[in-house]
């Protein structure tokens, strides 16, 4: 089954059939809260809210590690990651919906790995293609089948968090290669790559990132809400064509 993690603007999934609740223990510590099981267009789902239900937890605290190895537990076939981020390239509008290619990290202290116990062997994981092809396949075709626009590829850079960045620091960014900022992406991306779970992002762009068309002068969060409120509806649509479709892209 599918699992999806909300992420800012999604803490619930309100079109999840709701059957139980379950609090994971884990090797890892307690993940962000109980894991939601139910079903979506009667096909079944589990549901985590990366944040916590009361969006509490912020991105530098979450545990990742507990997060992934519960989803893994229960048997998840993949992972849909669901986050708001800030909109660097030009093209790219507060309301877009993104399917990222590419991921570069700036996060730094976090648990990134579970190969690092006393005892435990040396791991190296290929990371060249962070998301799953034949995952994001699927969501793209989900989009397309409703008329949701979506734009494909991106490279998302991950930062550290909790505060937003600076005009100057969007602007190495963008040096870099950066489509897009947020803070969640890593390490959560190669940890489902350790555990061998395909794992896919649905970005929304919240907003212009530091120093760009409508945030060239300060993030207005105001404005937040009522965009990721119109955008996360879209992409509740998204996941419940792409779980109850059984069709599935070739790589």
């Amino acid at each position: 089954m599918l699992a999806i993690i909300g992420g800012s603007g999604l803490t619930t999934l309100s079109n999840l059939d709701v059957s139980h609740r379950e609090v994971v223990r884990t090797p890892y510590g307690e993940p962000s809260g109980p894991v939601v099981f139910g079903q979506i267009c009667g096909q079944p789902a589990m549901f985590l809210p990366r944040h916590g239900y009361g969006h509490t937890i912020p991105p530098h605290m979450v545990n990742y590690r507990a997060n992934m190895w519960a989803l893994h537990h229960h048997k998840a076939t993949g992972v849909i990651s669901v986050a708001s981020v800030g909109g660097i390239r030009s093209d790219l509008q507060p309301g877009d919906i993104v399917l990222p290619h590419q991921i570069i990290d700036y996060t730094w202290g976090r648990k990134s790995t579970y190969f690092d116990g006393n005892g435990t062997p040396v791991t190296h994981v290929d990371f060249t293609e962070p998301y799953d092809a034949e995952l994001c396949c699927r969501i793209r075709e989900a989009g397309e089948a409703l008329g949701i626009p979506m734009k494909s590829g991106g490279v998302y850079a991950a930062t550290q968090g909790p505060r937003l960045e600076t005009a100057a620091e969007i602007n190495r960014l963008e040096r870099d290669g950066a489509d897009l900022v947020g803070m969640t992406g890593m390490p959560e991306a190669v940890l489902a790559r350790e555990l061998g779970l395909p794992y896919a992002a649905i970005n929304v762009i919240a907003n212009h990132a530091a120093g760009r068309g409508s945030s060239e002068h300060g993030i207005r969060f105001e404005s937040l809400d009522e965009v990721l409120q119109g955008a996360m509806g879209r992409v509740r649509s998204v996941i419940e064509k792409l779980v109850g479709c059984q069709d599935i892209c070739q790589r």
